[in-house]
C-alpha cells in the first residue's frame, strides 16, 4: 500500500483540478522506471483509466494506481510534498530503497 500525507493530498487535489482531472474519481498513477542517478526513478502522473493489472489503493481520500511491475518497489512508500526552501515537489519516502540520490527522485534497492 502507498500512503499519502496531508500536505501531498492538498497539492494533489490542487494540481488535479488545475489539470482538468477530478480528484474524487480520477487517479494518481505512481510507477518506477529505469533511470536517474541511482538506477531507478519514480514516475508520477494523473490518469482517469485503470488497466486490468493495476493495483488500486486509496489513502487520505486520494486514489492511487500502480502497475504490477512497480508495485513490488513501492510497498510501504509514503508520498509527501515539500514546499520548503530546499526545494519544492513531491517526495517519496520508500522503506525499500537502500540508496537515494540527493534530489530524492531516484533510488536503488
Amino acid at each position: 500500500m502507498i500512503k499519502v500525507s496531508d500536505t501531498a493530498k492538498k497539492k494533489v487535489v490542487e494540481l488535479m483540478t488545475d489539470d482538468g482531472f477530478n480528484p474524487i474519481t480520477d487517479y494518481v498513477r505512481v510507477g518506477v522506471k529505469s533511470g536517474g542517478c541511482s538506477g531507478l526513478s519514480y514516475d508520477l502522473k494523473f490518469d482517469n483509466a485503470k488497466e486490468d493489472e493495476d493495483k488500486v489503493f486509496e489513502d487520505n481520500d486520494v486514489k492511487i494506481i500502480v502497475d504490477k511491475k512497480s508495485f513490488l518497489y513501492l510497498i510501504g512508500t509514503t508520498l509527501e510534498y515539500s514546499g520548503g526552501l530546499n526545494g519544492t515537489g513531491f517526495v517519496f519516502n520508500n522503506p525499500n530503497a537502500n540508496r537515494t540520490c540527493g534530489c530524492g527522485e531516484s533510488f536503488s534497492l
